[in-house]
């Protein structure tokens, strides 16, 4: 029960990547490509109702010598990451239903191939490999296994239920159609149209008949990586991109990112702007959401 894209890669190797995965310079991506020519977090695989598509964050690829921001995966596509390096698309597997994870304080979240469950300073769900975590599930073929924290791996299957320091969380079958996407409310929000303005240190929110927002330093930084990316993507590659003389370290930059977006968020409820402008994807990543009518200028 996992939806995949497998990449045949320019050595003949291939890798199987779903949901959420990046695809980029970073150690941390699901594809670790290890070019010059290659973003940090320079695309990520998306599932979009019963299709996998491949999205440009802050790099750029070609289908055809055509420049694209999204293309959706068929077998024998040929994706030219840069010049002289190509992915190409040996298979893509869509089940009818895949699996997810829900619990307390954890929304419900798609499995990737790998997915790390931390539970402090709020529960959470990486999709790679963190060594300090709680729990840690994976996928082996068509079946999917966990370890809990000094524990032996088990199989893992649809209603299982698991506790984690406290916490209990449920395994559930998803189908496609409501697998790529997460609900959304206004919370009580002014609904008119947006007119996002995003700068480097500044950002300028419009409405029709109210005054302008303008947020700066990190709140504004925060939104104007996600407008750059233009599409959902890894909390951990914004924050790097923002702290980049910061320690890494996977707890700190996560507490440095948690705080500051809920500081963005606040800031944008008392203006009574909604605060899912800036919302997670329920897979670890993040993105702007425009309702109808936003825009958004990007001067970046």
């Amino acid at each position: 029960m996992r939806a995949f894209v497998r990449l045949r890669l320019p050595d003949g190797t291939a890798r199987e990547l779903g949901h959420g995965d990046l695809i980029g310079r970073l150690p941390s991506a699901a594809l670790h490509i290890d070019d010059a020519r290659v973003s940090e977090a320079h695309a990520l695989i998306s599932l979009r109702g019963r299709e996998l598509k491949l999205l440009a964050l802050r790099g750029r690829f070609a289908i055809e010598q055509k420049p694209m921001a999204e293309v959706v995966l068929r077998e024998g596509l040929t994706i030219w990451i840069a010049r002289d390096l190509s992915l190409v698309v040996d298979e893509v597997v869509l089940p009818d239903a895949v699996l997810a994870l829900e619990g307390d304080g954890l929304a419900r979240q798609v499995l990737s191939g790998v997915c790390s469950l931390t539970t402090t300073p709020r529960p959470a769900l990486i999709p790679r490999y963190v060594g300090d975590a709680s729990a840690w599930i994976w996928s082996v073929g068509e079946a999917w296994r966990i370890r809990l924290a000094k524990q032996d791996p088990r199989p893992l299957a649809v209603g299982d239920v698991f506790v984690v320091d406290d916490r209990r969380f449920e395994v559930m079958a998803v189908t496609l159609e409501h697998a790529g996407h997460a609900q959304t409310h206004a919370l009580g929000a002014v609904s008119v149209p947006l007119r996002l303005v995003a700068n480097y240190d500044t950002a300028h929110i419009h409405r029709a008949g109210e005054p302008a927002v303008a947020l700066t330093g990190i709140s504004a930084r925060i939104l104007g990586e996600l407008v750059a990316c233009g599409a959902p993507v890894s909390w951990r590659s914004v924050a790097v991109e923002i702290w980049s003389e910061a320690d890494h370290d996977n707890h700190q930059l996560r507490r440095k990112w948690d705080i500051n977006l809920a500081r963005l968020r606040r800031k944008l409820k008392d203006a009574r702007i909604r605060p899912n402008l800036v919302r997670s994807d329920r897979t670890g990543n993040v993105e702007i959401f425009l309702a109808d009518g936003d825009v958004v200028e990007d001067r970046t």
